[in-house]
């Protein structure tokens, strides 16, 4: 029966997967349905978009937050399936991951808002679970974590895409692009927008994408990110490209032509488009909000100023929603501090050095860029955005940077 099979696929001119291909194959989907699963999770689902106005096609509140909260047991559980032995793979940065979960949950039962918070820790238990039930496919070579994010953020991009082709009115309706398909912010747009530049511009870099398909896939996200009009990840990106870049310096002479050739157009762009670049950082804002950070630091200064007693300093007040007092934090160290106190901040600086060691011990090559500059984009984004201490797209690509950092091993395929 089995050769019969072989000969009828062979003479359809498709190839015999033997068992081990097979297995291979349906762990790689697995792997990725749970990495996607984690990303749909850290989308946040309001009823509206972020201009106010209603849904190019209407979701019921219920019935989207259900999809982002029930994506998360569900990752898990799919996680399980694929590595039903429960192997985990050692690690210094979960561990310190796991660290945050145990004080988020200590801290969760003094919260003034015991639901919420004992809800928000045990949220970023699963997370952390799932986490370490797909650290087995830690440093392998076929950077299978990193194309399973690439395709999972490139979703979102896409809808985001045919919203704008949808109802363009919406979807520029406060002059930033936003979601109307899925009430994507333009803040997370551009945070999704930035990252795929930087890491498939990295992947070029390094031989491993070729130049039309990097240029179409830069040249779109650019777009996306110019339209968003969110100077954070312009910034954290050009940042990030920079540190991976001069990682590559000496062994790759493709990234010093890249570097030759970005100096002679920011010189030209900076002496011609002078003022087109003020006007886009500017945003329309007024010296005053430039200067206090479109409000952020009249919110930093009152958590600052906040009174507490001893645990409430070292420990904070349990895990929220990144607000305070109804406005938002807008910066990991702030929230980190209100949340989970100083123990909160320095577990979130130990992780950010230990990435940097390890990846400055890393000999030269495509996992050590990639890492560099998922660590440095969540550095730079860090001061003016929220994620480290909590489930979100930040803490993924911190993992992501950290499964980049591992030696790499043979595949294990638990079982």
């Amino acid at each position: 029966m089995s050769s019969s099979v072989a000969e009828f696929r062979a003479r359809r001119g498709v190839p015999f997967l033997g068992p081990a291909e097979a297995r291979e194959g349906w762990v790689r989907r697995r792997v990725g349905l749970a990495w996607a699963l984690l990303v749909l999770n850290v989308l946040t689902f309001y009823a509206k978009t972020w201009s106010g106005l209603p849904l190019a096609v209407p979701i019921p509140s219920i019935v989207g937050q259900a999809i982002t909260q029930g994506a998360l047991p569900a990752a898990l559980l799919v996680a399980l399936t694929v590595n039903r032995r429960i192997i985990l793979r050692p690690n210094v940065f979960l561990c310190l991951l796991s660290l945050l979960v145990i004080e988020a949950v200590m801290t969760s039962m003094r919260a003034e808002f015991l639901f919420g918070a004992v809800y928000r820790a045990t949220r970023l238990a699963e997370f952390v679970a799932a986490l370490w039930l797909l650290s087995p496919w830690w440093g392998r070579r076929d950077l299978l974590l990193v194309r399973c994010y690439l395709a999972s953020i490139s979703v979102v991009l896409g809808s985001v895409l045919l919203g704008l082709l949808v109802a363009p009115g919406r979807a520029l309706a406060m002059g930033r692009l936003a979601g109307t398909l899925w009430p994507t912010p333009p803040t997370q747009i551009a945070h999704f927008a930035a990252v795929t530049i930087g890491l498939v511009l990295v992947l070029w870099l390094c031989g491993l994408v070729r130049g039309r398909v990097a240029l179409l896939v830069v040249s779109v996200a650019g777009a996306i990110l110019l339209l968003t009009h969110t100077r954070t990840a312009l910034i954290a990106m050009m940042a990030g490209i920079l540190v991976a870049g001069l990682s590559l310096f000496m062994a790759k002479a493709r990234v010093r032509k890249l570097f030759a050739a970005a100096g002679v157009v920011v010189s030209i762009g900076a002496i011609t488009l002078s003022s087109v670049l003020a006007t886009w950082l500017g945003r329309g804002e007024s010296g005053q909000e430039l200067t206090n950070l479109t409000g952020r630091t009249v919110v930093w200064h009152a958590i600052v100023t906040t009174p507490r007693n001893w645990f409430e300093v070292i420990f904070g007040f349990g895990l929220s929603n990144y607000s305070f007092n109804g406005l938002p934090i807008d910066s990991n160290w702030l929230a980190a501090y209100f949340d989970q106190g100083l123990f909160g901040v320095a577990v979130c600086a130990t992780a950010l050095l230990f990435l940097l060691v390890t990846a400055y011990l890393r000999p030269p090559g495509v996992q050590r860029a990639l890492a560099l500059f998922l660590v440095t984009y969540c550095l730079v984004a860090s001061f003016t955005e929220t994620g480290l201490s909590d489930a979100s797209t930040y803490l993924l690509e911190l993992t992501l940077a950290a499964s980049l950092l591992v030696p790499s091993v043979a595949d294990r395929r638990p079982g």
